[in-house]
């Protein structure tokens, strides 16, 4: 196929090169030309504006940093819905807020086209290695014709009607930033407590505890990086969605609440270019406990 893609951020950098990979023909766009190097080495065309990257795809895939972004890259001058026309399918990636999702893509289907929300979980190193996780909104067919393109960056799970894609990003974010700051509690009091860490974390990667971030994350704790891959300023873009999703649907929500103001702490207190995890620096400050642990640990974006 030949596939617009425009962002070649931390995500959309390394998963669209699985595109390339598998056959297709790449026209990619950027605000920084610097991040198409690996795309133009193996093949990739270049693309000056969103616009010029959707002229002659069959797919345009958009994977921007978050709401006011995608709805400049399609609205704003020289963007997509100055282009897009019959035939073409616009796949966003974006963690985008409900509401503009449905617009845009109501935007996208009234120039002839057809639009799903795809946005991903599975961290870089499910970017690079095609083993993404990807939740699609929007038409079953669109999405069961263009599957085996789309699985080359990793599964593809159908969710249901457009903007279902983008609300369970949303609660998989949720969930995960919930983790995280237990993970950090129960970790600062079993050390705390006397538990050697080694020991505690062996044992709290089983059971009833086991979770995706007490097996991928705690190592970006153990080493004292805090996963600078995933900063603080998008964690807090990420959970002032989530909380928005909470309160259009009307629910309490009280836990994630909550951690929207510890992540918020942790934003004020370490800055908000710092990595992700810096919300468990916050329990080990406040304990006066140190979570490093010696290990050969690869960070995660370089697997």
């Amino acid at each position: 196929m030949r596939i617009g893609f425009i962002g070649l951020g931390t995500m959309g950098g390394p998963a669209s090169l699985n595109l390339i990979k598998g056959g297709h023909e790449l026209t990619v766009c950027d605000l920084d030309r610097g991040r198409a190097e690996k795309h133009l080495a193996l093949g990739a065309k270049w693309a000056s504006t969103p616009a010029e990257a959707v002229q002659g795809a069959d797919v345009i895939y958009t994977m921007v940093f978050g709401p006011k972004q995608i709805d400049a890259v399609l609205r704003g001058e020289n963007g997509v819905l100055s282009a897009i026309g019959p035939g073409q399918v616009w796949i966003d990636m974006t963690t985008n807020e409900p509401a503009l999702t449905r617009a845009l893509a109501a935007d996208v289907r009234a120039k002839g086209a057809e639009a799903i929300d795809a946005p991903v979980t599975g961290a870089v190193d499910g970017a690079r290695n095609g083993n993404m996780t990807q939740f699609a909104g929007g038409d079953e067919a669109t999405v069961e014709r263009l599957r085996p393109m789309m699985e080359l960056m990793g599964a593809v799970h159908y969710m249901g009607p457009t903007g279902t894609g983008v609300i369970t990003k949303l609660a998989s974010n949720q969930l995960w930033a919930i983790h995280a700051t237990a993970m950090g509690e129960a970790l600062v009091m079993a050390v705390k407590s006397g538990v050697e860490l080694p020991r505690a974390w062996e044992a709290l990667k089983i059971g009833a505890a086991e979770s995706w971030c007490m097996h991928h994350d705690a190592p970006s704790v153990f080493q004292g990086h805090y996963d600078p891959s995933f900063t603080l300023d998008l964690c807090m873009k990420d959970l002032g969605l989530i909380v928005g999703a909470c309160d259009a649907a009307g629910t309490e929500s009280s836990v994630t609440r909550l951690v929207r103001d510890r992540f918020q702490k942790a934003h004020e207190t370490y800055g908000g270019d710092k990595g992700e995890l810096h919300v468990v620096r916050l329990e080990e400050d406040a304990a006066g406990v140190s979570l490093r642990m010696d290990g050969d640990w690869v960070p995660h974006w370089e697997k």
